[in-house]
């Protein structure tokens, strides 16, 4: 198992899982950075060096500078003997967030009709009948349950699946494997001693899983997205293995993870701000604007990588061709230049539309358009089929450096 030590604060807020455990810390010592030192380097023995970019306007221009910055196949932070040992197995990420140029472009049209406003629109009722279904359980947990594990992650993993068209009977199979991915940091979700070793026996699995699902698929073709990716070409040819495997992975692991945390942290957000949970109430037309402040206040996804391709420089600190930037999207949602009272949450604020969590430009989120409408869909659901709800102990969050937030949040209320 790697262990290591990080005895700066302004270090440790991106290298170590454990930071996130603290947010009010973490926001803290974010603040200082963004207004001390933006463009920080960090220098780690087990990391290669990197520059930390804290502020919106940096983080948004390297973003749209795809050209320039490259996300390449190490744009998930990991210490570098982990990157090395993926390598040599063989088990390299290859999905969306770690192609760049025309390998990029042609992949994400594999599917990206599938993911345009309007079919997302077109599966509006499917989200709201498994919101339904999700809101009706409020009975059956008897008054209090974990928000967190009893909604959020299931709502929003049934979700995603009934997308791929994958069994429900399957679900928790897949559950499994996204917590394995995306968990690893975390002691509750590690499935041995080593995490990176559970990253590697994920993988493994997800693998089998899909080779079988892709030959079904290829056999028998549904309507489902799972048929999309098993029969997709990229100039004639069909996709490669890996770029399919990866392919079911990303769309699985961040359709769902993401999602969950912010409807988790959304929650917990508006049971911590009566005020806000009342306005929300009282006028259920909030929900578009207050999933877009609850995205920008959770931020699940935490960080990526990019690597420069030439000599460049950010606010005159130059970087050479092949050093990288790590992106903290947190940082870039809570600045202040940005946001008015940007450590503030309101459901109201009009600049809520400013938040960076789903990237710019040629990387903007292919799912965005999901997670939007799973959120806004259930909280007004949430809030009419209860006459109060309020916190029933405190939040507990996982630990994690890339895709993170509240994974226990229990909840006492009473039905309407």
């Amino acid at each position: 198992m790697l262990t290591f030590e990080v005895s700066d604060d302004r270090e440790a807020i991106f290298l170590s899982p454990e930071a996130s455990l603290d947010p009010k810390h973490w926001h803290a010592v974010a603040a200082e950075l963004r207004e001390t030192d933006p463009v920080f380097r960090i220098d780690h023995e087990l990391f290669s060096p990197m520059y930390v970019l804290t502020k919106h306007e940096d983080i948004f221009e390297v973003s749209r500078r795809n050209d320039i910055w490259n996300n390449t196949r190490a744009s998930v932070l990991m210490a570098d003997i982990q990157l090395q040992m993926l390598e040599q197995m063989g088990l390299m990420p290859h999905t969306l967030v770690h192609m760049d140029g025309q390998e990029h472009d042609d992949h994400r049209k594999v599917t990206n009709d599938w993911f345009k406003p309007a079919a997302v629109k077109g599966r509006q009722q499917s989200i709201e009948e498994i919101a339904d279904e999700y809101v009706a359980k409020l009975a059956d947990f008897g008054g209090e349950c974990d928000f967190a594990q009893d909604i959020a992650v299931p709502y929003t993993l049934h979700v995603i699946m009934s997308i791929f068209g994958i069994p429900r009977e399957d679900e928790q199979i897949m559950l499994d494997l996204t917590q394995g991915m995306f968990g690893a940091a975390d002691p509750e979700y590690m499935s041995m001693d080593d995490p990176f070793q559970g990253v590697v026996d994920t993988i493994n699995q997800f693998q089998k899983y899909f080779n079988e699902l892709s030959a079904d698929r290829r056999e028998h073709p549904t309507e489902d997205l799972a048929t999309v990716i098993a029969n997709g070409e990229i100039n004639g040819l069909p996709l490669d293995e890996s770029a399919e495997l990866w392919y079911y992975i990303i769309v699985a692991t961040a359709g769902h993870d993401t999602t969950s945390y912010a409807l988790s942290g959304g929650m917990e957000a508006l049971l911590s701000h009566p005020d806000q949970m009342a306005a929300l109430k009282a006028d259920p037309e909030l929900a578009h604007n207050a999933t877009s402040e609850i995205i920008r206040w959770t931020s699940p996804v935490r960080q990526f990588l990019r690597y420069a391709q030439e000599d460049t420089e950010i606010r005159g600190v130059p970087i050479k061709a092949g050093e990288r930037v790590l992106l903290s999207y947190p940082a870039a949602n809570r600045d202040e230049d940005v946001f008015e009272n940007a450590g503030e949450f309101n459901i109201e604020r009009e600049d809520a539309d400013k938040l960076i969590s789903f990237g710019v430009g040629a990387h903007y989120c292919l799912g965005v358009q999901f997670a939007r409408r799973e959120i806004q869909t259930i909280l007004p659901k949430i809030l009419e089929a209860t006459s109060s709800i309020e916190l029933a102990g405190d939040p507990v969050y996982a630990e994690a450096n890339f895709v993170g937030g509240i994974k226990h949040l229990p909840i006492r209320y009473e039905l309407s």
